[in-house]
């Protein structure tokens, strides 16, 4: 959507509305809802998704072009990959991913993981300057 057919007011919204989508690349349970993105808000500026992970499950290894990435846990805990690096993640850590980073993101606990994921621009193509 471009910026003249862009939202004109404010969404406010209830997730439990929102469907649980497993996203391309996520396996065993990997599932997140879409809270903000260019779909229900017309913005190509960002992506604002809540995902929740069941146990073993896992966003296979990945790099974005020109997009950045930050993850925000909430509850359970799970393995962050960057690069040959690995973090354990629990409840308020947090990830920076700038473009061009590889990174992979596990649930190693017997929980649900539930984080945040934030990421700019919402579309990975090059950005037009």
């Amino acid at each position: 959507m471009n910026d003249s057919r862009r939202r004109e007011a404010a969404l406010v919204q209830t997730m439990a509305r929102l469907p649980w989508r497993e996203y391309p690349g996520h396996f065993g349970g990997a599932l997140s809802k879409a809270l903000v993105d260019p779909a229900n808000t017309g913005t190509s500026r960002m992506d604002f998704r809540i995902s929740r992970y069941a146990p073993a499950a896992y966003v296979e290894e990945h790099t974005h072009r020109v997009q950045e990435q930050i993850y925000y846990v909430l509850e359970g805990e799970g393995v962050l990959t960057t690069g040959a690096d690995s973090h354990l993640m629990r409840p308020h850590d947090y990830v920076y991913v700038p473009p061009g980073v590889p990174h992979s993101f596990s649930n190693t606990g017997t929980a649900g993981l539930v984080f945040l994921v934030i990421t700019t621009p919402s579309d990975d193509k090059e950005e037009v300057q």
